[in-house]
């Protein structure tokens, strides 16, 4: 998780709009993690647990169903 939201952190510190989208399973750990790094709003989206196991199809189903999702939050 930590690397993720650093991630967008950085991009966000370079002016780049950017949304963390993580298994929902990290949920909770992306709030607190966030909140200790000064960044309680940092816009996140969760995707359903596990992902690593996931066809190529799952993965593209799961990304498109979130897509929506994603852009509002890199537009808001």
């Amino acid at each position: 998780m930590s690397c993720g939201l650093h991630d967008v952190l950085a991009f966000e510190g370079l002016g780049k709009p950017a949304v963390l989208v993580a298994s929902d399973v990290f949920t909770q750990a992306a709030t607190d993690q966030a909140a200790r790094l000064g960044a309680p709003a940092v816009r996140r989206v969760f995707v359903a647990h596990p992902v690593q196991d996931r066809t190529d199809e799952e993965l593209r189903a799961m990304a498109q169903a979130v897509r929506a999702e994603v852009v509002a939050a890199l537009t808001a």
